[in-house]
């Protein structure tokens, strides 16, 4: 899947592991979810995601007087599927559902339990376009399926982590020569020398390709993270992993099945606020637990991430 040569930064290998169209993990390799996947996400284990979601888009919707629902990244469409059962039976008849999805498989599955209830989209600019811009949005666990960018804290300062194949497949990780950094809150905390850390810049950028096109409506951001001053504790080495069927894998493993296994790290809501703030009006960050329970209440926020620890 790789070929020797000189080092590559880890977002190059992460992205060409993942995405690779041939070889990348969520090209082939999906097999599903749960005891016989190689991950389970809460909507799988659980009806209450779906309805407190239903209940936080329903009020979007209303207040806005919005009729367009996108999902970003729908796995295999059964939180799209619990969200639109559990919408009031008034508003359900009216909602335009739209699955944002770049995975040919998963789109497959999304279309075998979804039917003519969505319409589908390789990309957020084209399901915006389809909406007139006017949406409300919601994502699980999306971001932290972004390639990152690795750091390491050295004593001439912050330097990016590279990854080379010799001749029999096993990774080296190498520090790139000093450069200038990206935006992110994680280089402003006093981290100690040794300190790695991940920048989701690839997000990012996906933020900056879109945001510009979306008009009004509210976006809910769930994933697995914290903010910037909590995310590294006790994490000398970041929080990168792999997962291969059920197993947790972290340090050299993470090299060892490219394609095979899913990859990821954990996301630093500070940076998402900051990214996200030249487009958005009004942020509030809230724990999943806090907004399971009180997903009756009103938030009233255009853009809500939520944040979760694995």
């Amino acid at each position: 899947m790789f070929d020797v040569h000189a080092p590559i930064p880890f977002e190059q290998f992460m992205a060409k592991a993942l995405h690779d169209p041939e070889t990348g993990y969520y090209a082939r390799r999906i097999s599903g979810v749960g005891r016989t996947g190689d991950f389970t996400t809460a909507p799988m284990l659980s009806d209450a995601p779906a309805r407190a979601i239903a209940e936080w888009a329903a009020r979007a919707m209303r207040d806005l007087g919005c009729r367009n629902l996108i999902e970003i990244g729908p796995g295999e469409g059964r939180l799209a599927a619990g969200v639109l059962k559990n919408l009031p039976w008034y508003l359900r008849w009216k909602t335009r559902l739209h699955l944002v999805e770049t995975s040919v498989p998963l789109a497959d599955r999304q279309r075998k339990l979804l039917g003519n209830r969505a319409m589908w989209h390789r990309s957020m600019s084209d399901a915006l376009a389809a909406c007139g811009g006017n949406a409300v949005i919601f994502s699980n666990e999306l971001v932290d399926a972004f390639p990152v960018r690795r750091f390491q804290k050295t004593a001439d300062g912050w330097q990016e982590l590279a990854v080379r194949f010799d001749e029999q497949s096993r990774a080296h990780e190498s520090l790139l020569p000093l450069a200038p950094l990206p935006d992110s809150s994680g280089f402003l905390e006093s981290h100690p020398l040794g300190q790695c850390i991940e920048v989701h810049d690839s997000y990012r950028r996906y933020l900056a390709e879109w945001l510009p096109l979306w008009k009004s409506g509210r976006m809910l951001t769930i994933d697995y993270g914290a903010a910037a001053e909590t995310l590294y504790h006790r994490r000398r080495r970041g929080t990168v992993r792999a997962y291969l069927l059920q197993q947790r894998l972290e340090g050299p493993a993470i090299y060892q099945h490219p394609g095979r296994q899913d990859l990821t790290a954990d996301v630093n809501f500070t940076d998402l606020q900051n990214w996200s703030r030249p487009w958005i009006s009004t942020q509030q960050v809230m724990s999943f637990s806090a907004f399971l329970q009180d997903a009756r209440d009103e938030y009233g926020p255009a853009f809500l991430a939520l944040d979760q620890t694995r």
